[in-house]
Formats: C-alpha cells, sequence, structure tokens
C-alpha cells in the first residue's frame, strides 16, 4: 500500500530533509506534494536525485484524499493549517512547537513512546518533539527502563541550523565578516555567533530559563516520566549542523558505566562509540547525515550515590526533525493506523 504524503513547508531545511529522508528510506509514497506560503509558490524543490516538486500555496491546498502531512512551516502557520488538514482527512504529524504540549495530543519519538501513538485519533494529529528533546530521551530510555532515572542535568551545544537556514546563513556571514575586518550585526541570535557561545535559545522566562529550557524539561516528562527532574542550560554554538549535550543522569538504582554502556548498545536509535583514548567518541561535525544518535564518554559520577554522566550528539535535521517525523509515520503504518485513509 502506498501512501499520499504532503510535505507543509517543503522550501525551509527542515522540509527538504523531509523530503530527502521519504526517499532514502523509500517509503512507501504514491503521490508527494510540496507546499509552502503563496510567495513560494511556483519554485522548485528536489525529491530525489531525479526528480523536483513544483511548489503549491499552502493557503489554497485542499487536503482532501491526502494520507498523511508533514508539518515544519512554523508554530503560527500550524496553528492555523494543522488542524484544518486534518479536519479534511489527513493525518497531520507537526514538527513546530504548537501541539507539543496539548494533552489532546501525542508528542512521540518511536524508540521512546510509541505507545502513545493510540491518542492521536482525538485531533488528528501527531507532535514531532524538540530536536534537543528528541537526542536526549532516546538515550535516557533504555537507561530508565533498566535503571530508574531520578533526575537530568543537561547542557546542550546546539548548531545553528536549529534557528533554521537563516541562522547558518548568519553563522556563515559573521565568519567571513570577521576575516575580513568588516561589522556584521547579528539578526538572528543576540550576539555574534562566528567563534562565540551564546547561553541563550529562545525567549527567556520568569523564572530566568529560557523557552528552549523549558521545552526540554516538559517534554521529556511528557514523553517518557512525569517523575523525572529535569534541569537545562540551552547554548547556541558555532557548529552549521548537529546538536551536541552534556549529559548528568542521577538513578534510583545502581549502576556502573559498564553497565549503561550495554544497555545503550542494545537500544534502537543509537550507536555507542566510547573508547577512552584521544578521538574515541562522536563530534557533531561526525555526526551529520547520519539517523542514530551516539553515546560517548559514559562515565560514573561520584558526587551522587548512583551517578553517571555522557556526552551524545544528533544531526538535528534528520533525528531531530525530518527523520522523526517520517518514523512516525512508518510506525503508524506497521500499527494499522493508516489502513482505513489509504483505503
Amino acid at each position: 500500500m502506498a501512501y499520499r504524503v504532503a510535505v507543509v513547508g517543503a522550501t525551509g531545511a527542515v522540509g527538504r530533509e523531509m523530503l530527502k529522508t521519504l526517499v532514502e528510506r523509500n517509503f512507501p509514497v504514491s503521490e508527494v506534494a510540496a507546499l509552502a506560503s503563496g510567495r513560494s509558490a511556483g519554485t522548485e524543490v528536489s525529491y530525489g536525485d531525479k526528480r523536483v516538486l513544483k511548489v503549491q500555496n499552502l493557503e489554497t491546498f485542499d487536503f482532501t484524499g491526502w494520507d498523511i502531512g508533514l508539518f515544519s512551516p512554523g508554530a503560527s502557520v500550524s496553528a492555523i493549517h494543522a488542524p484544518r488538514a486534518a479536519a479534511q482527512g489527513c493525518i497531520v504529524i507537526d514538527n513546530t512547537s504548537q501541539f507539543r504540549m496539548d494533552p489532546d495530543i501525542p508528542l512521540v519519538v518511536p524508540e521512546v513512546n510509541p505507545h502513545h501513538l493510540r491518542q492521536f485519533a482525538k485531533r488528528g494529529i501527531v507532535a514531532n518533539p524538540n530536536c534537543s528533546t528528541i537526542q536526549m530521551v532516546v538515550a535516557l530510555k533504555p537507561l530508565h527502563d533498566a535503571f530508574g532515572i531520578k533526575r537530568v542535568v543537561v547542557s546542550t551545544y546546539q548548531s545553528t541550523s536549529g534557528a533554521g537556514k537563516e541562522g547558518m546563513d548568519e553563522l556563515f556571514n559573521h565568519t567571513k565578516s570577521s576575516f575580513v575586518h568588516e561589522q556584521s550585526p547579528p539578526q538572528q541570535f543576540t550576539k555574534e555567533i562566528a567563534f562565540n557561545c551564546i547561553p541563550h535559545i529562545d525567549k527567556f522566562m520568569d523564572d530566568g530559563s529560557t523557552k528552549e529550557e523549558w521545552k526540554m524539561v516538559v517534554e521529556t516528562k511528557k514523553i517518557l516520566d512525569p517523575a523525572i527532574a529535569v534541569h537545562a542550560t540551552c547554548v547556541r554554538v558555532p557548529v552549521f549542523i548537529g546538536h551536541g549535550e552534556a549529559v548528568n543522569v542521577e538513578f534510583a538504582n545502581p549502576v556502573t558505566a559498564g553497565e549503561a554502556r550495554a544497555a545503550l548498545r542494545d537500544a534502537p536509535g543509537i550507536e555507542v562509540v566510547d573508547v577512552r583514548e584521544d578521538g574515541g567518541y562522536i563530534t557533531q561535525l561526525e555526526c551529520q547525515g547520519e539517523d542514530a544518535v551516539y553515546v560517548s564518554r559514559i562515565r560514573k559520577d561520584p558526587t551522587v550515590q548512583h551517578g553517571l554522566s555522557f556526552w551524545c550528539v544528533s544531526d538535528n535535521l534528520r533525528k531531530g526533525a525530518a527523520l522523526n517525523a517520517v518514523q512516525i509515520a512508518e510506525t503508524m503504518i506497521a500499527m494499522g493506523m493508516l489502513a482505513k485513509q489509504a483505503a
């Protein structure tokens, strides 16, 4: 059985990655539509090596008869068009922040909580988590199952692609300007990003945390376990693609680094590269274009009774966005949730 798939926000970095991922994973597509705003209508985007798609106007597009909508157009646009698509019978998998904390909409990472997909019928929408949350909960899931997680403290090192193409362009332009001694004032970030780290992603909240940090807290609780305490510090770094995270975990039960390493190696979606020598770990540059969450530097934290620390990296445009959305669709097919819509 093949499916009609509409990719919304197809001209953006994540939308293009969604189209690429559909091809690479041989997703059973009978027809695909590339949708974006009216100003992008008529332009073309690549779909595989030999096909291009003409972009259609989202505002006038009729989702009737379409099976799956992969949405990444921005939260305010999804707020309008995702419910419209769902009302027309198209199952929406939304990559924006718009629906993540809606109690009637499941927030899903297929390796972690596929059972939550059973809730999608309430609204016809499934939410894709924040990119930084996705890679962390993939790594935490097997550890929580085996040893019981009480508390997580995470510091992120997030690439500029998390702010879209404009963020990547700003890193390029700031870097170029620094070499020719020109001034290039920041537009996408609050300070110059070239050769710099900015401890500020998204808006500040009343308690001093940023919204990105808040997302990691509440999304981890919704996806994995509401009893887990989470504290996050999110930092934008001068990297084009790939997020890094230094994760410290306190467990309810005893655990050794070797036991954690074994649990992670057996878990889906994870690659353990953890050799205690120069270069025996994976960096953001090395994870680009890869599907896995890579875990390295697993070691004991002696400052708490049952504690470990590790480093993890993942391509935020793939597993942190496009791939996770496509995997949700694949999981729904495997669970028999799309048979009626595609009949």
